[in-house]
């Protein structure tokens, strides 16, 4: 299985941006999608955005379309998450995860593999 270690969150004021990562170990990374949910206490884990094994399709949910972006760098097996024009409803513990397919997907029971968050604060 893939491991994953996410890094980049913080304490950031409503308007802000922050970039995630997150690194992975093995050599099946580039084979694979992998996505970004979310988790707020409370709350269920939820989707956030998913990208396929090459980079050239990607998905979001409504909540964060035009704001997050998605992205990886296959060279550095790291997924990325550039989030913009960040809103208090966006607080949560964010986790990376890969799928054992090529293709992305919104469901968390899709994913095989899952790193242990990082933790995004927004205060307004």
């Amino acid at each position: 299985q893939v491991q994953l270690v996410e890094s980049g969150g913080g304490l950031v004021q409503a308007g802000g941006s922050l970039k995630l990562s997150c690194a992975a170990s093995g050599r099946t990374f580039s084979s694979n999608a992998m996505g970004w949910f979310r988790q707020a206490p409370g709350k269920e884990r939820e989707f956030v955005a998913t990208i396929n094994w090459s980079g050239s399709s990607t998905g979001y949910a409504d909540s964060v379309k035009g704001r997050f972006t998605i992205s990886r760098d296959n060279a550095k097996n790291t997924v990325y998450l550039q989030m913009n024009s960040l809103k208090a409803e966006d607080t949560a513990v964010y986790l990376c995860a890969a799928r054992g397919s090529p293709n992305g997907a919104m469901g968390p029971n899709e994913y095989v593999s899952w790193g242990q968050g990082t933790q995004v604060t927004v205060s307004s």
